[in-house]
């Protein structure tokens, strides 16, 4: 084998097309593009999303606003005042309203049951549903009424705590003031002051040793001097 016999594979490699070389060439004159028009021209032509006019595709297209969230809980709701006229003692459960035709209709899929809190609450009643509004829990509670959770969608009861109401931002910033200031402390007794050192806190004069000698022989020369 030599160096000229390696050759590409058989119609990986075609040869360009000859425009504009004579009517034999079958591409002659014009070259394939036509009498005329925006696409004869050098540098003209069509874009691809151009439709003649017409409103395009991606303007016709709607447009995302916001998102869909893909793991939302859908509930069947229902207002406790559609619940007033229930006996006392009565267990009510998402069977009983889905019998009752309480609940909207559900052919396609069953759904969790939801209690909102518009309307009066039954008295006396054990509603059982898979999630219950604050205001709902609130209502139950003063009715006398008993609200149990339970799991979806085996329907198991679930032991829950209500959820406290939020404090007012006005509250939170005045408790937060009263946390930060820090409180006297009673126990700490007051120090005494130190006094200043006075004329009878100095401490006394210490006499140089003969200096007595020296005045008393001082006076006796005077006195002879006088003499």
């Amino acid at each position: 084998m030599k160096l000229h016999d390696p050759q590409p594979a058989p119609g990986s490699h075609r040869a360009p097309r000859r425009l504009g070389r004579g009517h034999g060439s079958g591409r002659g004159k014009t070259a394939g593009r036509g009498t005329k028009g925006q696409k004869s021209r050098a540098g003209g032509g069509i874009p691809a999303w151009f439709e003649g006019g017409q409103t395009p595709l991606h303007v016709r297209t709607p447009k995302l606003h916001g998102f869909k969230n893909r793991f939302r809980v859908e509930y069947a709701v229902l207002n406790l005042g559609r619940l007033t006229d229930a006996a006392a003692g009565t267990l009510i459960t998402p069977d009983v309203l889905r019998h009752d035709q309480l609940l909207r209709d559900q052919k396609t899929r069953p759904m969790p049951v939801k209690i909102l809190g518009t309307g009066d609450a039954p008295h006396g009643v054990t509603i059982h549903a898979h999630a219950f509004t604050r205001s709902a829990l609130e209502k139950l509670s003063q009715a006398g009424s008993t609200a149990q959770l339970i799991s979806w969608p085996d329907g198991a009861p679930i032991d829950f705590e209500p959820e406290a109401k939020p404090e007012p931002k006005s509250e939170r910033k005045a408790s937060s003031k009263r946390a930060a200031k820090p409180a006297p402390d009673d126990t700490e007794e007051d120090e005494p002051a130190e006094e200043a050192p006075g004329a009878d806190d100095q401490p006394p004069s210490v006499e140089a040793p003969g200096a007595e000698e020296e005045a008393e022989a001082s006076r006796s020369g005077e006195s002879e001097s006088e003499s």
